[in-house]
């Protein structure tokens, strides 16, 4: 078995060029961004096709992280972004062939699931919240569902503590009533 080295030096020596420190560091964080997407999309194979998104993200991007925050937190980015956008991608899909879902298997995962119900009603109210509040979004992700703490989020975001906290509160004052149906 190979020497277990930190993911955070993997990042650094695979950003510095270091192909085999890269194969390495795909293959750690592989686990955990798959559960991490499974926490933004509520169909396994979504999050599985997200996962691969971000795994190629990581790749070829890894070049632009420049160690200025956590590894961790800069992937956390990466999986938030390609897991939106994925759901945009399935979402414009469905919208341009709706006629070619038979009934039967046109299953809503609001009826089949308050787990998967829930996480769709959250990412159609980071849409709605994208389009009337685009500078709410990001504090929310990294806080609610990355679960960063305060510190992480208001550096990623590259805004003051304060400011970072006001901005959650009113994110949560807009999507609240979303989630919950009104």
């Amino acid at each position: 078995m190979p020497d277990q080295v930190p993911v955070e030096d993997l990042a650094r020596r695979a950003a510095a060029g270091d192909s085999a420190a890269l194969d390495r560091l795909l293959t750690e964080i592989r686990p955990e961004v798959l559960r991490r997407c499974g926490r933004f999309l509520p169909c396994r194979e979504d999050a599985e096709e997200a996962a691969q998104d971000v795994l190629l993200q990581v790749a070829r991007y890894l070049s632009r992280f420049e160690g200025r925050s956590r590894f961790s937190t800069w992937l956390y980015t990466v999986v938030a972004n390609c897991c939106r956008q994925k759901y945009r991608e399935l979402k414009r899909r469905a919208a341009e062939q709706p006629a070619a879902i038979e009934p039967s298997y046109a299953v809503d995962p609001r009826t089949t699931s308050v787990i998967a119900g829930s996480r769709v009603d959250l990412l159609e109210a980071l849409d709605r919240l994208e389009r009337t509040h685009p500078h709410l979004v990001a504090p929310l992700v990294y806080r609610d569902i990355c679960q960063l703490d305060y510190a992480e989020v208001a550096e990623r975001v590259g805004i003051p503590l304060g400011t970072l906290k006001s901005r959650l509160h009113e994110a949560r004052k807009q999507v609240r009533p979303w989630l919950a149906g009104g």
